[in-house]
């Protein structure tokens, strides 16, 4: 039996595969605007005059903070996380082919433009328990490829 519609089945193909480019698009976006909430940061940096405004001059004055959470070990944890994060959201909206990926086990990752994946919340999270790395030196390394 001929094909009355020769390319149909390529069209679908084609059309699934734009719809599934557009809903991972559509993922990385809303997982981008969650992760820049960074709510217990944003209250420690404005609580310490810091605008936290996704520049990497906000990371050079979150990395100048004296480290008085780490009196409280829960804090820290806390805190780090949504340091790694918002150090995430920096990049992500700095770093040209910067975008959010989540790893099987659930952890959000950086994958830069070379395909090199940072796991932001662990990085986050040595910064505000060790004050290393420094958030805007690891920005720096992101953007250099």
């Amino acid at each position: 039996m001929e094909n009355r519609f020769p390319g149909h089945r390529d069209d679908r193909r084609a059309a699934a595969r734009t719809t599934r480019q557009a809903s991972e698009h559509d993922r990385e976006l809303a997982m981008t605007e969650m992760y820049a909430e960074c709510g217990l940061l944003r209250e420690l940096a404005e609580s310490a005059g810091v605008r936290l405004d996704d520049t990497v001059d906000s990371l050079t004055a979150l990395d100048q903070l004296l480290p008085r959470w780490r009196d409280d070990p829960q804090v820290s944890q806390w805190l780090g996380t949504d340091a790694g994060l918002y150090l995430g959201t920096v990049i992500r909206r700095g770093v040209p082919g910067a975008r959010w990926r989540l790893a099987a086990d659930g952890r959000p990752l950086m994958v830069l433009g070379t395909g090199f994946e940072l796991d932001a919340t662990a990085i986050g999270r040595d910064w505000a328990e060790q004050g290393a790395p420094q958030l805007a030196a690891v920005y720096r390394a992101a953007g250099d490829g």
